[in-house]
């Protein structure tokens, strides 16, 4: 089964997305072919320094390295070393309904603050681009967080389209949600997804300093009452600190909500802090020796482009012929 997703380099990872997305690939580069790639020409739809985002592209392979891609497993690449993602979105684009994107989430989300006139129309064909992220592979498995749902089923829509259209071509690509953890919430306002841009007190960066992870948990707002149970509805704020516990000390919930009964939220909050930090501390450490080996980190995303851009060539070339293009 050949398995596809990534992660938008808009800054430093957080433990929202090792949570929700990445901690997923881990066990699936085991057994499936895996295509893994940063996606940087997502990132280019908001407004952005471009000296920012070529660091953050290239912290982004420092951490899907750091955090256990394994390069002898899975396919791990940039998104725009491989130009048939431009190329077969706009492709899709031409029989993409524009009622679909215009009810899109993420682009209303990303969109209501800003002025009709600085909303560029990347961000608005944004879920193309990723159908085309998606397709291009014919990806069979797509693991996400909660909130991409949607545009994986936008992917499926296109897929039936064009097979309807031009003869069978792509699969109908699946996704995969995790069971606990899909949303990570902020720390901050639980009732919102864990997010950089909502501020540095709603995020916690997986490589932040230990002394800013205790510091930051120790801030997590939380909620009236001092009991430490899993409810989301009248405890979002302790909930989400518990499913973050469970997910990093992997522990059931319910395991974690027995060993803290009677107990209140500071000695759950200091122990968090360092469960948190001891789960990622050889993370770190293989991402300190990546940093004295970027040759071979560089090698290691050359290598993958070229892979991908072997099954892109591919694709491209079927779906060239089908259409009439010469």
């Amino acid at each position: 089964m050949r398995v596809l997703s990534g992660v938008q380099p808009s800054g430093a990872l957080h433990i929202g997305n090792y949570l929700a997305a990445i901690k997923q690939w881990i066990p699936l580069q085991e057994k499936h072919e895996c295509l893994f790639f940063i996606v940087d020409l997502h990132a280019v739809t908001v407004p952005y320094k471009p000296q920012d985002l070529r660091q953050n592209v290239w912290n982004a392979a420092l951490d899907y390295l750091a955090l256990g891609l394994d390069p002898a497993k899975s396919t791990i690449f940039i998104q725009s070393h491989v130009h048939q993602h431009a190329e077969l979105a706009w492709l899709l684009e031409t029989i993409t309904p524009l009622g679909e994107l215009e009810r899109m989430t993420q682009f209303k989300e990303k969109s209501k603050h800003r002025q009709k006139a600085n909303v560029g129309l990347g961000l608005f064909a944004y879920p193309a681009l990723m159908a085309a992220d998606i397709l291009l592979y014919k990806t069979e498995l797509v693991p996400v967080g909660e909130d991409q749902l949607q545009h994986v089923e936008l992917a499926r829509t296109l897929a039936r389209k064009f097979n309807h259209l031009f003869g069978r071509t792509f699969p109908e690509p699946k996704s995969q949600v995790a069971k606990i953890g899909a949303r990570i919430m902020s720390l901050a306002d639980p009732t919102k997804k864990m997010s950089k841009s909502l501020g540095p007190a709603h995020f916690l960066a997986i490589f932040e300093p230990e002394e800013d992870i205790r510091q930051k948990i120790k801030s997590a707002v939380t909620d009236s009452g001092k009991e430490i149970v899993y409810d989301v509805k009248k405890k979002p704020a302790i909930s989400n600190l518990l499913t973050i516990y469970s997910l990093c000390a992997d522990k059931p919930i319910s395991e974690i909500e027995k060993q803290y009964q009677g107990k209140g939220y500071a000695g759950f909050k200091s122990d968090l802090a360092e469960v948190i930090i001891e789960t990622f501390r050889p993370f770190r450490r293989k991402r300190e020796e990546l940093l004295q080996n970027i040759t071979e980190v560089r090698n290691i995303l050359s290598r993958g482009a070229e892979t991908a851009r072997s099954i892109a060539e591919k694709t491209m070339k079927e779906v060239k012929e089908k259409m009439g293009l010469l």
